[in-house]
């Protein structure tokens, strides 16, 4: 069965006819082009494919693209604005919390949504709000630094 489905795709309104059982992923890859979003291990346990639903981090893998009618979808290419690194995409270039980049859109989507709830987190509450994200190249620390480094010049 297919549906019409409205919704805000970084900014903009969408709307689109989807089967009902597409997942969130494949739409945003295939059907909008969003191949930052990442297909990690298509069973929400790496966290690559996280991106923000109404400012909420939440995985695309396991989330219907029809549940999604009527909300704000975010993915980390609406992040920059006017060519500008968003401050977490800064920290994490700058701080090298990006390795081989395969989970950095995913990890930057998780703490967008970790710093719009709490702009000031402690390290326990970013490692908490990162806890669902997986690096297979970095043990963290650099990542970890990225967020704090961002979320100290979100303040000023």
């Amino acid at each position: 069965m297919k549906r019409i489905v409205s919704l805000k795709l970084n900014g903009r309104p969408v709307e689109d006819i989807i089967p009902d059982n597409l997942l969130l992923l494949d739409y945003l890859r295939e059907r909008q082009a969003l191949t930052s979003v990442k297909k990690g291990c298509d069973s929400g346990e790496c966290g690559a494919c996280t991106v923000l639903i109404d400012g909420r981090p939440r995985l695309a893998c396991i989330t219907l693209a029809a549940s999604c009618e009527n909300s704000e979808i975010e993915t980390v290419d609406a992040q920059a604005k006017n060519g500008v690194l968003s401050p977490l995409q800064r920290a994490f270039h700058e701080n090298l919390g990006t390795q081989c980049g395969f989970c950095t859109p995913g990890m930057i989507m998780a703490a967008e949504g970790l710093l719009r709830d709490n702009p000031n987190p402690d390290e326990t509450e970013i490692k908490t709000a990162l806890g669902g994200n997986l690096c297979r190249c970095t043990g963290y620390v650099k990542i970890i630094k990225s967020v704090q480094i961002a979320a100290a010049e979100s303040r000023q």
